[in-house]
């Protein structure tokens, strides 16, 4: 049975493609979570006014890849002391952020952002909350990096690379 979780690691066009390369993950959609508008579209989220984080809905398949090692990516790929700006983007849309929809995988959340905060002297900014929202982004948002192999993109492309090749212990 499928499952999911979804995943702000700042913008979501590199959080995405780098999910897609992770052996197990089903289907990736870029969107925007936990904010207080209906329905909002890419340039109301841009003013930072909706409370809304770029965000990706993650679904993967729980027997050929663990939450726990999908988190374990995750914190590869993001900055987790910064508040509010991966790479050179900043704004509240671009902060960091676990948002789940199950009360199960709590536990296992929660071991990884306690094993991660051993990495650093300073509390990790990354959200840790269950989802409130997510309404899907604009359709050329969705699978941007692959439609357009030459776009920004915040996250190193050996990043991808190591995302292809990466494997559970």
């Amino acid at each position: 049975m499928e499952k999911e979780i979804y995943l702000a690691g700042g913008c979501f066009w590199g959080t995405e493609h780098y999910f897609k390369q992770i052996e197990g993950v089903t289907q990736t959609e870029v969107g925007f979570a936990n904010g207080h508008t209906q329905n909002p579209t890419y340039k109301e989220v841009y003013t930072d006014t909706t409370g809304f984080a770029e965000t990706v809905c993650v679904k993967y398949n729980p027997d050929k890849v663990s939450l726990e090692f999908l988190l374990q990516m995750f914190f590869k790929a993001i900055d987790p002391v910064s508040l509010n700006k991966q790479g050179h983007d900043e704004g509240t849309r671009y902060r960091t952020g676990v948002y789940y929809t199950s009360d199960n995988d709590l536990p296992v959340i929660e071991k990884v952002f306690a094993e991660e905060q051993n990495n650093y002297a300073q509390p990790l900014a990354v959200e840790k909350q269950p989802l409130q929202n997510f309404f899907a982004a604009e359709e050329y948002h969705q699978d941007y990096l692959d439609k357009n192999p030459d776009g920004y993109c915040h996250l190193p492309l050996s990043l991808f690379e190591f995302a292809r090749t990466a494997r559970q212990k």
